[in-house]
């Protein structure tokens, strides 16, 4: 711990950061799922620092061999019990949303900012690009890094360009390729870099129109019990080779409200574990073992999650 102090100290001087720190903070502050040990080192450096400040952190940490996890709004993560080593860099500071003008109107909205944050800015520009993902609990870093989808529809059904800090800590642009995408996947997934902004479609039309879906997707969110109890939504992806979603499969096998310590199955829907109030990085992991498991006995097919455990190899 008194080296990452000293390391910061010489990092934040240099850098001139602005912003927060604390040593020894519970991730369990910092995931939907409420449940992690603690990070030796938090850092939200506020929007005046954030991409130069970043790039010289990443940069130094690299040269020191120091590791560095990239934090959004947690919505898809089971941070291990026993905490993150290192640094945990906090994108929640980077958030002022930007007005970009081209060839076409675009929205390019830095990562941090929250995803329903996004949704009810651009609607107020009569953009409906983004309603789809009303409701949901992510940052927009997170959402381009997962490829978030709901509703029909993908970020990249509608994404333009992404900046991100390189490997070499340069800030460039990477334009959408369709290729690059598929389903709740992205190619951020497979490289050591920090997303900064991402530039999308507006896709114009009445403002109340688009209103109207943004509330009727939240409405849907809490009739399916999003809300209820600390969870990460959806716990594994659905594979269209299984004939039916992955909710019901596990509905059909009977498995609702199966639990693990204080993680359960909902009782109200397949696809999502939820914190009953006590449940450890740990319980929930072996209750997504406990479903792959038992599915793959009963029909013979693998459930893929599509929550991320960090570190991975550890619950």
């Amino acid at each position: 711990m008194t080296k990452l102090r000293e390391f910061l100290e010489k990092i934040n001087t240099k850098a001139c950061f602005s912003g927060l720190i604390r040593y020894d903070e519970p991730m369990a502050l910092h995931t939907t799922f409420r449940v992690g040990g603690t990070a030796d080192v938090w850092v939200q450096p506020d929007a005046t620092v954030f991409p130069d400040y970043a790039a010289a952190l990443l940069r130094a940490a690299s040269d020191e061999a120091i590791p560095v996890f990239i934090l959004g709004h947690g919505a898809n993560l089971v941070v291990s019990d026993t905490g993150l080593r290192g640094i945990v860099l906090d994108t929640g500071g980077w958030t002022d949303r930007e007005k970009v003008s081209g060839t076409a109107p675009a929205l390019r909205i830095r990562a941090g900012t929250a995803v329903d944050a996004a949704v009810e800015a651009a609607a107020q520009e009569g953009a409906g690009a983004l309603a789809f993902l009303a409701g949901m609990p992510a940052s927009i870093g997170g959402a381009v890094y997962m490829n978030a989808r709901c509703y029909g529809r993908s970020v990249s059904d509608t994404l333009i360009e992404v900046e991100i800090l390189d490997e070499a800590f340069q800030r460039i642009i990477v334009p959408f390729r369709p290729e690059d995408y598929g389903y709740k996947k992205s190619p951020f997934q497979n490289r050591a870099v920090l997303i900064l902004s991402a530039t999308f479609r507006r896709e114009p039309r009445p403002p109340a129109e688009i209103w109207l879906e943004i509330e009727a997707h939240r409405q849907d969110r809490e009739r399916k019990g999003h809300y209820r109890f600390p969870s990460a939504g959806s716990v594994f992806k659905n594979n269209r080779a299984f004939g039916k979603p992955t909710g019901q499969i596990i509905d059909e096998l009977g498995l609702r409200g199966l639990n693990s310590g204080g993680a359960k199955v909902a009782p109200w829907h397949g696809n999502i574990i939820v914190n009953t109030g006590t449940a450890t990085a740990a319980d929930i992991r072996a209750l997504v073992d406990q479903l792959i498991s038992r599915v793959h006995a009963a029909l013979g097919i693998t459930l893929e999650p599509e929550i991320l455990f960090v570190p991975p190899h550890h619950p």
